[in-house]
């Protein structure tokens, strides 16, 4: 038996891109806006913002845990042909690797609040972290596939918001264009990218807000 979901992925395979530019457009997207890029971004522009050098230097040691280490793990297991791309395209291979990446994000937030990192940059990682946990529960327990550009994305944004002031809601115009890439792409249905969107904004949002204390 299939899902609502499924089925509509089974239309959009037999249904032609409107335009033969829209896939190259939509995986330039993709690849721009993927995880690890926009948490560097975010981590590094609050950093910089609230606590200048300093703070970009921290923002690189978080980015280290919740970006690099993760895509690396990744690439290690694209070459040893345990997943087929960076995306983690296939359900049940993400509902494995998402919790070595939960792994990586601990020991960074562990690291950072050890070692004295500011307060808005740990509660960001946190906020990382508390976002993960729900996605691998939809993603392993309830076994579908909930978009991990648009929970990021969409994390990312509220923070922004939070920490730099409300015309950062703007953002969530870039997560609606996120949110089009993997649908056109077909890796998601519009379901899972607004589940996925809304789940960052919310969770990674309060979670934030309480850590930073603003």
């Amino acid at each position: 038996m299939t899902t609502i979901d499924e089925q509509q992925v089974a239309q959009q395979d037999a249904t032609p891109s409107a335009t033969q530019d829209a896939p190259l457009w939509a995986r330039g997207v993709t690849r721009a806006l993927d995880p690890q890029n926009v948490i560097v971004g975010v981590l590094v522009l609050v950093g910089a913002v609230r606590h200048g050098w300093a703070g970009v230097g921290w923002a690189l040691f978080a980015a280290v845990f919740a970006g690099v280490i993760p895509q690396g793990i990744i690439t290690l297991a694209m070459r040893r042909g345990k997943v087929a791309d960076r995306y983690v395209g296939d359900r049940a291979k993400r509902a494995k690797v998402l919790p070595v990446v939960l792994v990586s994000v601990v020991v960074g937030l562990v690291l950072m609040a050890v070692l004295g990192a500011p307060r808005e940059l740990i509660a960001m990682i946190l906020a990382m972290f508390a976002t993960l946990v729900p996605v691998i529960v939809i993603t392993a327990v309830l076994k579908w596939k909930i978009s991990l550009h648009t929970a990021v994305s969409g994390g990312a944004v509220a923070m922004l918001g939070v920490a730099l002031g409300a015309w950062w809601a703007l953002g969530y115009l870039v997560v609606a264009l996120i949110a089009w890439s993997r649908v056109v792409l077909r890796d998601h249905t519009v379901a899972q990218t607004v589940a996925g969107a809304v789940l960052g904004a919310v969770v990674a949002g309060l979670t934030f807000r309480a850590g930073a204390g603003l």
